[in-house]
């Protein structure tokens, strides 16, 4: 039973761990401009972190919700 327990947690564990590689994903909910009174649709964002290497606008990367491959220089400041 305890070796059943263990290989559970295991799954787990790099189950888990395995999720962690990728950018997380935020959800912005829509909301309305009250300057032009236009309502800007929901999206997806990757979450605020110290580097743009991993945005979805930066080169080398996608936004999967998309397809559009990045375009940005991720060392333009």
């Amino acid at each position: 039973m305890k070796k059943l327990i263990a290989g559970v947690a295991l799954v787990f564990f790099l189950f888990v761990s395995a999720g962690s590689v990728e950018a997380k994903t935020v959800n912005v909910r829509g909301y309305y401009k009250p300057s032009t009174g236009a309502y800007v649709q929901p999206s997806h964002r990757t979450s605020p972190n110290n580097t743009r290497m991993d945005n979805y606008s930066t080169r080398g990367n996608y936004n999967p919700y998309t397809g559009k491959a990045g375009r940005a220089n991720p060392y333009r400041y």
